[in-house]
């Protein structure tokens, strides 16, 4: 479970919770398959990837675009 940080402070980089979950769960699926094309069954660094995907959306290494 996700503790650190706060759904409140990633959805507030994001924009709302709903783009938040869209996000986390696209760039979480991107570190999954990034891993499998190395041959990896997991993400370097044993964190999973929902958690590398919320840090990465909290220090806005990921943000959202509309197109």
């Amino acid at each position: 479970m996700l503790h650190e940080p706060s759904i409140d402070q990633l959805a507030e980089n994001i924009g709302s919770k709903y783009a938040l979950c869209i996000v986390a769960s696209k760039r979480a699926r991107q570190l999954i398959d990034a891993a499998q094309n190395q041959g990896l069954t997991d993400i370097p660094g044993g964190e999973k990837p929902l958690s590398v995907a919320a840090k990465e959306i909290y220090d806005k290494k990921v943000i959202a675009t509309r197109f």
